[in-house]
């Protein structure tokens, strides 16, 4: 696992958006990428302590664990107090995959009530409360990178990016943000 306290944050110091929509990078989060098959959820649900989602768009939290739904047997899980979520994969008998992600991505956060303009300005995903409401996640795009996005909340948004993306993501928020105010 990737220590994330001896690493430099990838956007420390940026701050950016309007007073509707404020982009704001994440705390430092350990992340595991997760493959299962049906067999293996109950074991790997328990062992995590939250419900591993099995429907589209569905999410999973409990005291700073999320289970984000990215296909039928793929989920990235975030821990957001830093847990050893590889050693509790490890622990697991059940068949699956766990890949550490710890060290490859990093999270914008979105919130206020022009949130939404703010990440639908970069993002075709209709994200209207219909059809993404609050705990919805989904694999999707931002300009011209892939991300996972998440709602955290009526008015929060939580983007998933790789490091390297990050200032691009951030950017680009800031100024959807901004633009959402006018």
């Amino acid at each position: 696992m990737a220590d994330q306290a001896l690493r430099k944050a990838p956007l420390a110091g940026r701050h950016g958006g309007s007073a509707g929509a404020h982009v704001t990078p994440a705390a430092p989060a350990t992340r595991l990428s997760l493959r299962a098959g049906a067999d293996a959820l109950d074991a790997l649900s328990a062992a995590f302590g939250l419900q591993l989602p099995t429907r589209p768009k569905g999410s999973a939290s409990a005291n700073g664990r999320h289970a984000l739904w990215l296909g039928p047997d793929e989920w990235l899980l975030i821990d957001e107090n830093g847990a050893d979520l590889m050693g509790i994969a490890s622990g697991v008998s059940a068949l699956h995959s766990a890949t550490d992600v710890s060290h490859r991505n990093t999270a914008v956060l979105v919130s206020g009530p022009d949130a939404a303009g703010a990440v639908a300005s970069g993002c075709p995903l209709d994200i209207g409360n219909a059809v993404f409401p609050v705990g919805a996640a989904a694999r999707t795009v931002l300009g011209k990178i892939e991300i996972v996005l998440f709602r955290s909340g009526e008015e929060d948004y939580r983007v998933e990016c790789w490091r390297s993306f990050s200032p691009y993501a951030f950017g680009l928020l800031a100024e959807g943000a901004e633009d959402a105010g006018l």
